[in-house]
């Protein structure tokens, strides 16, 4: 696919400084960039490549003024930067600009499906499902019965979602994602045996909700497993059955939660934080990476560290830390000293 520079102005609302006709169809960065391709500059750091740069086009502020002469076309606009991620996402609507039915798929008679869909290639979708408009499915996803999936979602190749799960609109789920599957539910018989626990509840994602790829989201014992509207969960993220994620929080990948914890609204929960089942975790917290947080949080807190306590407690506590031997070393010279002024006395 190949755009000239004037149509990129055009979409821009920036000005042409050179070829109109000049066509790319690849993006690079600017020190990198080869004939055919569109790369921008908004970092001054950066200038010199301009003058070597290989790119056919680049986006440069208005307020940039050549140090010698440019062979690259230009195309102006007030914030270089703010274009460029304008045309990434562009581009990547047009990209994934995918309709209709792929074949050889399964859809369920019973189910009903929204207007201007894509429904890729190996894909099935069981009883009783409704999925909304302009909704895009990747090959290979796995759809299971009475589920329903709102408008302008896309969900991409190899996602699994369990019957029962209802997926609000404008929701993004990346590749080999599982929603709904059993939560870890075993128990103990007389003969020390563990028997699993029917998985009865289902998983709530509200809207706007982005979930990145390799995460899991069991369904609920009883109830349902909730994701709330806004959340934004990175990559390889295990959330356990009967889980409640409040709206506008972001997690970190490799992060664990156990059963039945509530989680508050706009929080920040850093990469590989382990958190354990039945706690309630108030609004606003922040939990720095590798952290372990086996107590209750307040609003507002602040935590790191394994079991999890104060942000600037644990700074402090790591400054001594380090220092050990030295503190170490010192209390060792004047317990000697004390006892050979003893000795003395």
């Amino acid at each position: 696919m190949k755009f000239t520079a004037q149509q990129i102005a055009d979409i821009l609302e920036g000005d042409v400084v050179g070829n109109p006709e000049e066509e790319v169809s690849k993006l690079s960065k600017i020190e990198e960039g080869e004939k055919g391709s569109l790369t921008f500059l908004s970092n001054p750091k950066y200038n010199p490549y301009l003058y070597t740069t290989n790119a056919s086009i680049a986006i440069v502020n208005k307020s940039f003024v050549p140090e010698k002469e440019v062979t690259t076309t230009l195309i102006k606009v007030d914030n270089a930067y703010k274009s460029f991620s304008k045309l990434l996402e562009f581009y990547n609507e047009v990209k994934n600009n995918k309709s209709g039915i792929e074949q050889p798929s399964f859809i369920s008679e019973s189910s009903k499906i929204g207007n201007n869909e894509y429904i890729g290639a190996f894909t099935y979708i069981g009883e009783n499902v409704v999925i909304g408009d302009n909704v895009k499915i990747y090959p290979n996803c796995y759809i299971g019965d009475n589920t329903t999936i709102g408008d302008n979602c896309v969900l991409f190749a190899g996602v699994k979602v369990y019957s029962e799960t209802q997926i609000g609109n404008n929701c993004k789920i990346h590749s080999s994602s599982t929603i709904g599957s059993d939560g870890f539910g075993f128990a103990p018989d007389e003969n020390g045996e563990y028997k699993a626990i029917p998985q009865i509840g289902n998983v709530i994602i509200e809207d706007n909700v982005d979930i990145g790829s390799g995460s899991t989201i069991d369904r609920a014992t009883l109830g349902s497993t909730i994701i709330r509207k806004g959340v934004k969960l990175d990559n390889q993220i295990q959330i356990a059955h009967n889980v409640e994620v409040g709206k506008n929080t972001v997690i970190a990948a490799q992060t664990g939660i156990a059963g039945s914890t509530k989680i508050g609204e706009n929080c920040m929960i850093g990469g590989q934080v382990g958190i354990v089942g039945h706690l309630v975790i108030g609004n606003g917290v922040k939990i720095q990476a590798q952290s372990g947080i086996t107590k209750n949080l307040k609003d507002g807190d602040t935590v790191q560290g394994t079991p999890a306590f104060g942000y600037s407690d644990f700074n402090k506590s790591y400054v001594y830390f380090r220092n050990l031997p030295k503190i170490a070393a010192t209390v060792n010279k004047l317990e000697k000293d004390f006892s050979q002024e003893n000795q003395k006395i």
